[in-house]
């Protein structure tokens, strides 16, 4: 079996002898019995080319079949769910707040099942594909492993980890059957005001193109060409993040130049990457809404750019192009002519086709658009296999919430702390230290995950499985009776070593996290710190986050102030950089405004914000974090053997700049390494340093270098950091 079917669970009989015998059935008819097939057609055999199945297939699509191939629909609008045969839909989606009872990787699984047995019901077999926001995790999932926001992973400078991460998240997608995921969030965000800051990777074009390694991790090297393969969504087209005042789903006001320089280089990457599928924006550029964009949807992005891949539209966008509500003809007439080539409806469907069936039957929709559209998404669905192998792959369900997973999450966590100020080498804390630890946001797990946590605005308290802030300290410390916990601050005395707060943003999404009235502190937050402040007490504040606020008139009086962002599940990794488990190595994804009023402020606009782009700093002392995403390394296991192991780590220098040298370390885990080539070795407090060679310290930009080594023990799921110099 090719790799390219290894991905899924195989279609039942039933369903390959419908798919094969009833071509010719009528849209609502049964299908036929199950009955052995003579011979398989052109587009359902596998050793066939893509493109020649693809062929063959739209040689025998009916003019309905592909216009519901075009038609993406919610999974709670089907009713009765057999309109998904009988309208030959050709995409389903859960969208933010759609889930299913009981909420478990579990039955995720059999609901897809049981849709995509309902698609292959029709005469042709065609398979659907079915969409999510999987934006920081599989995070409509109650249990699955919830990562940091992509501001977090900005500020880790590290795209091997978000590769790691990518990956991760496949996992746990392809375990309830989902085979689309509408991530990862491109969008250059220019102003912190926006309510989508937190889904952007960083301020400058840099960033969010270095870190669509998540698109390779989604989907593989290539999509389909290993198991767990999942299509990766690179949104949202064009320039969301730089609307005027921060306004969601606003007025992009800027030059040709502009856009092009700020807002197009990490879709430019991500259709380098392959990327499988591109949403667009809700957003307009200078007075002209993305959905109707021909020029930057078909000259730009298909044209100059080249990509080969689907074009989506977001979430009831057509329908919002004449500002009045309800689809009409010219709308989507607009909208497919511009190069839209799936259109996520959501619910009025039967309404849409009919609407879409009128346009091209009376010729103001060409023929030759609709084959191109359906060129498209059908490649895609052949790449992922799902022709062969339609059904959930259960061998992945138990991934979801895995402790490996977990782990790999706390690592994100720790990297992506931003430690902005240390007077006195106040952190790290004494673990033995008595602590007082206060703050909305220290034992709630709905705060720490923000926005798109099992529901798409998220919520405070105990919505899904994970690890609070604050049991991350208890858990930490030698002696958890000495913490003592109140929500606001009420107890504190000057008995206690440090009182650490935790406070900032409670969940939020689009629309309504806009805050164009101010970034500052909410008033409970406010009372807490001035109780612990008047406590004489050192005080710590972790901000949870999904943006810089504005906190200068208040950072006088605090010793420390750590940016923990949207840590997601895994609050341990906060306590890992608190108590010095950890270095902070995290560094600004983002400027830190002086005040709200300062908005916008990015790097190289000439303003002075409070912290600029990049500042982190460490423990080492009061310089600056390193700079882990000058390079990055890269281990993988080359043989093992019972009680050890061989590696290989390749460093590559992913920055702009020359590197004269670079160093890598890891947590040993109990190995011990015995031999090492081309670096030297270094070991202490458990963990390993390799630093280059004399040979192989200079890298260009670009250029990699390598070194091996033999270990006993296990060789783990290691997780290098890489300093250049």
């Amino acid at each position: 079996m090719s790799l390219l079917l290894a991905r899924r669970s195989p279609v039942t009989a039933l369903a390959v002898c419908a798919a094969a015998l009833a071509l010719t059935a009528p849209a609502a008819a049964a299908p036929e019995p199950a009955v052995a097939p003579a011979a398989l057609l052109p587009y359902q055999d596998a050793s066939l080319p893509v493109p020649d199945r693809v062929t063959d297939l739209l040689s025998r699509m009916s003019l309905d079949d592909k216009l519901g191939q075009m038609t993406q629909i919610e999974k709670d609008a089907l009713v009765p769910q057999s309109d998904l045969a009988a309208y030959r839909i050709g995409s389903v989606l859960s969208g933010g707040d759609s889930t299913v009872s009981p909420n478990n990787a579990q039955t995720w699984a059999d609901t897809y099942d049981s849709l995509q047995r309902t698609a292959l019901a029709t005469p042709l077999g065609i398979p659907v594909i079915y969409g999510i926001d999987a934006v920081h995790g599989h995070n409509a999932v109650r249990g699955a492993t919830l990562f940091p926001h992509d501001i977090a992973l900005g500020a880790t400078r590290d795209p091997a980890l978000v590769q790691r991460i990518g990956r991760a998240v496949a996992e746990e997608v392809s375990g309830t059957g989902i085979d689309w995921d509408f991530a990862p969030c491109l969008c250059v965000a220019r102003d912190d005001r926006w309510g989508r800051t937190y889904e952007s990777y960083g301020e400058t074009p840099e960033l969010p193109s270095a870190l669509t390694t998540f698109i390779t991790g989604l989907q593989g090297d290539a999509l389909g060409a290993g198991p767990a393969s999942v299509l990766a969504t690179a949104k949202h087209y064009l320039g969301d993040g730089g609307t005027a005042g921060g306004v969601d789903q606003g007025d992009t006001k800027v030059s040709e130049a502009e856009l092009r320089a700020v807002h197009l280089p990490p879709f430019k990457e991500a259709v380098r990457r392959g990327v499988g599928a591109v949403m667009l924006s809700y957003s307009s550029w200078n007075g002209v809404r993305s959905h109707a964009d021909r020029y930057l949807v078909t000259d730009v992005l298909k044209g100059e750019l080249g990509f080969t891949g689907f074009v989506v539209s977001d979430w009831a966008a057509v329908d919002q192009l004449d500002g009045r509500s309800g689809f009409t003809g010219a709308e989507i007439r607009t909208a497919v002519d511009a190069g839209v080539d799936m259109v996520m409806v959501p619910h009025d469907y039967k309404k849409f086709l009919t609407l879409l069936r009128g346009e091209v039957t009376a010729g103001r929709i060409a023929v030759s658009r609709i084959d191109d559209a359906n060129r498209r998404i059908l490649t895609k669905k052949f790449q992922l296999g799902l022709f062969e192998h339609p059904l959930t792959d259960r061998s992945y369900t138990a991934t979801v919430g895995s402790a490996a997973h977990r782990e790999l999450a706390r690592q994100a966590v720790r990297a992506s702390q931003v430690l902005l100020k240390n007077d006195g080498g106040v952190l790290p804390l004494p673990k033995s230290a008595k602590l007082f630890v206060a703050g909305k946001s220290a034992d709630d797990i709905g705060n720490q995950s923000g926005g798109w946590t099992v529901g798409w605005q998220g919520r405070s308290g105990p919505v899904t499985d994970g690890t609070t802030i604050l049991q991350g300290i208890r858990a930490a410390v030698t002696d958890p009776s000495r913490v003592t916990y109140d929500r606001y601050g009420n107890g504190v005395d000057s008995s206690y070593r440090a009182a650490v707060a935790v406070v900032g943003e409670t969940p939020y999404a689009e629309g309504r996290g806009d805050r164009p009235g101010g970034l500052g502190l909410d008033q409970e937050d406010l009372s807490t710190l001035a109780r612990l402040k008047a406590s004489g007490v050192p005080v710590v504040v972790v901000l949870v986050s999904g943006r810089p606020l504005d906190v200068s008139a208040r950072l006088p009086d605090w010793k420390a102030l750590l940016a923990a962002w949207l840590p997601g599940t895994e609050g341990g990794g906060v306590s890992d950089v608190l108590f010095g488990d950890h270095a902070p190595t995290g560094r600004l994804p983002v400027s830190w405004p002086r005040t709200s009023a300062q908005e916008p402020v990015n790097d190289g606009d000439g303003k002075d914000p409070l912290f600029p782009y990049g500042y982190g700093l460490t423990y080492s002392g009061t310089g600056p974090a390193p700079a882990p995403g000058t390079c990055t390394a890269r281990m993988r296991t080359t043989s093992s053997w019972p009680g050890g192991h061989q590696a290989e780590v390749t460093v590559e220098n992913t920055g702009s700049v020359a590197l004269t040298g670079w160093s890598v370390d890891w947590e040993l885990g109990g190995s011990r390494i015995n031999s090492l080539w081309n670096g030297s070795l270094g070991t202490a407090d458990g963990r390993v340093t390799v630093r280059n060679a004399a040979f192989n310290g200079s890298l260009a930009p670009g250029a990699t270098a390598s070194f091996g080594f033999t270990a006993d023990g296990s060789a783990g799921t290691p997780a290098p950091h890489c300093a250049g110099s």
